[in-house]
């Protein structure tokens, strides 16, 4: 209609999509596009869930305490200072909404996440994207990019879909020498894959500047329910919680997150699995001849001699029934990226690959 226009930067945003579910005359495929853990959600998780069925007439919690006092409790946090959304997304909405618009720039790495260039322009903000090094974030470029209109900084630590990630000499490094009105967030999907590492919440913790946020939608298989979690400094999540509709999570969601939390043997089993059959899945593909970065994520990225030969691959697999994910959009045409899955789907892709590359196409 005639004089109804959006907010600037709403159009420039490319819709997102997501990991391929299904093939046409295909059944019984095996879904390897969009990372979700193969092993599904904790018995804990699911009971809680049947259980919260019975109160599914009542409105959830506005302030998400019981979630929030698990969550501090597992990670030794600060229960004030976490904040939960639908998915890390909605998280990762909230910093911009409530510290980047129009006039701001908000910068992101040239492999990362497609979320962040959508989230500076539904605020208006422009995104800046800094080249990596050998698909890996380089904090020299970030630091050159910064400038006065800087007002948030994202990096996926490790990155999607990369896998790869920087240590927190470099992480520490950056939050220092940033401008100081920037924030530096920090997206932590995929932490909870590497062994040891907090996501960034030392730092959190010593820092007026940094944000780090996560999901249940990864390792702890909750994926179809969408929770997720930031931990920052007091001030900011006070900021965050101004934006955050009080109802955004409902009974069976915080049921099952807090479940998921506490069960940390099934949490270590599958970070246990995914290890083992990441670094097999890496080496029979490099026994095929395509290479990927060490991966410290539950994916590995798949390289192949050009863009054509990757589209191919892809187009073989999806005739074999198996489902990976293609990574133009992340300017990667010439890799494909494979979620790790059980073992008979990585015995599978890889087996599959292998007859692609011996000329099975």
């Amino acid at each position: 209609m005639a004089g109804i226009e959006p907010q600037s930067g709403i159009m420039e945003i490319a819709l997102y999509v997501g990991g391929k579910s299904s093939v046409d005359g295909v059944s019984n495929v095996i879904k390897l596009s969009s990372n979700e853990n193969p092993f599904g959600p904790s018995q804990a998780a699911q009971d809680a869930v049947r259980r919260s069925m019975h109160e599914m007439h009542r409105y959830p919690s506005t302030d998400h305490a019981a979630l929030r006092g698990a969550i501090a409790e597992v990670y030794g946090l600060d229960a004030a200072r976490i904040i939960c959304g639908v998915g890390s997304d909605e998280v990762l909405q909230f910093i911009a909404q409530a510290y980047a618009g129009p006039g701001d720039e908000v910068i992101h790495t040239e492999h990362g996440f497609a979320m962040y260039r959508i989230l500076a322009h539904a605020v208006g903000a422009t995104p800046v994207e800094v080249p990596e090094r050998e698909r890996v974030v380089c904090v020299d470029n970030i630091l050159a990019a910064c400038n006065e209109r800087t007002r948030i900084v994202f990096i996926a630590n490790p990155n999607n879909p990369t896998g790869t990630m920087i240590g927190m000499a470099e992480i520490e490094r950056l939050a220092e020498n940033l401008p100081p009105q920037a924030i530096l967030v920090l997206d932590g999907a995929y932490a909870e894959f590497v062994e040891g590492y907090d996501g960034g919440a030392r730092l959190v913790a010593a820092r007026d500047n940094v944000v780090m946020t996560r999901t249940f939608s990864k390792i702890y298989g909750l994926g179809g329910i969408r929770v997720g979690w930031g931990y920052g400094p007091q001030a900011i999540i006070d900021v965050l919680n101004r934006v955050r509709q009080p109802f955004n999570l409902s009974n069976i969601a915080l049921t099952a997150a807090e479940a998921a939390v506490r069960d940390t043997a099934y949490v270590e089993k599958c970070r246990a699995e995914n290890s083992r059959l990441r670094a097999w899945l890496a080496e029979a593909l490099a026994e095929h001849g395509v290479p990927s970065d060490a991966s410290t994520a539950n994916f590995v990225l798949a390289r192949f001699g050009d863009p054509d030969e990757a589209a191919a691959c892809d187009t073989y697999l999806q005739g074999q029934g198996i489902l990976i994910r293609r990574v133009t959009s992340y300017k990667l045409p010439a890799a494909l990226r494979i979620t790790v899955g059980d073992e008979a789907s990585c015995r599978r892709v890889a087996h599959c690959i292998g007859l692609f590359k011996a000329g099975a196409r």
